[in-house]
């Protein structure tokens, strides 16, 4: 039997992003790829990113958080779910900073509002191995790579880059507009991208604002994507498309991104609890 079998978790959602996040910090086990399933595919514990926290490994740091896909897959990075991990850690505290490590690094948090959270998320990679890419691109502003034909392609020309998980994103007149259940597979699975990518869609409305609509690795469309909103704006300003700082409309919510000058970018938004729970025991049974 699972160790998770009538485990708490915290169903919550991040500008629309669906997270849950379950605590293992007094636990060694690790979540397998086919219990990350199995809890996406309940109906009371679905998510888009499962966030699972464990002990801290290093100094200074209040967790150590592994992050599941609905695929299974591990991703390196979630600012929506980092900051529902930021509440939970801090629910019933007058704590208003903290720091975890994920695959992509340490993220600093500090509470803006009862609900409210930003998150440093780091550094952007540029570079065509660090993103990564499976050939050379020497400006990654903008690289060659199509969908649809030759002559008239459907999207084409994407911005790319790493905020711990890569990201491409192309630059539309309406995200909206697209069937992006078609093409995002398509796109997240190209050969151009080693690793997989989230694939988004990207409108600029004004140098301040984005509008938004993510195809995330491993999980499909969602209604709001942290780090591909990271993506977007540091892709639009180095594009010249935008200032270094927008707020970012997605279909769940708005995320307001900045990116300093130290070369950090650093995101904010709500955090919403839905409910608590406890995982069924039965849910393991096929994932033993």
């Amino acid at each position: 039997m699972s160790p998770l079998g009538n485990h708490p978790f915290w169903k919550m959602n991040g500008a629309g992003n669906e997270i849950v996040v379950v605590d293992l910090r007094r636990s060694s086990h690790v979540v397998t790829a086919a219990e990350a399933r199995a809890i996406a595919a309940a109906e009371g514990s679905r998510f888009d990113q499962l966030m699972a926290m464990h002990a801290p490994v290093t100094a200074g740091t209040d967790a150590l958080i592994r992050i599941y896909n609905t695929d299974g897959s591990e991703a390196g990075a979630c600012g929506n779910g980092t900051r529902c991990v930021a509440w939970v850690l801090t629910e019933g505290t007058d704590r208003d900073r903290l720091v975890v490590e994920t695959r992509a690094g340490l993220l600093a948090c500090r509470r803006l509002g009862p609900a409210v959270f930003s998150v440093d998320m780091g550094e952007p990679r540029f570079d065509w191995r660090d993103i990564p890419l499976a050939e050379e691109f020497r400006d990654t502003r903008a690289i060659e790579l199509q969908i649809g034909p030759i002559d008239a392609p459907i999207l084409h020309s994407p911005s790319v880059v790493s905020m711990g998980n890569p990201h491409a994103v192309f630059w539309v007149e309406d995200p909206y507009a697209y069937d992006l259940a078609r093409i995002g597979p398509l796109l997240e699975h190209h050969p151009i991208f080693p690793d997989r990518a989230n694939i988004s869609l990207a409108a600029v409305k004004a140098p301040d604002h984005i509008v938004l609509w993510v195809w995330e690795r491993g999980a499909g469309i969602t209604r709001a994507c942290g780090t591909a909103a990271c993506a977007a704006l540091v892709s639009a300003a180095r594009t010249r498309r935008t200032g270094r700082s927008a707020r970012v409309s997605l279909p769940g919510g708005e995320l307001t991104i900045d990116w300093r000058d130290d070369n950090h970018v650093i995101m904010s938004g709500p955090t919403e609890l839905e409910h608590r729970g406890h995982f069924d025991p039965a849910l393991f049974q096929a994932a033993a």
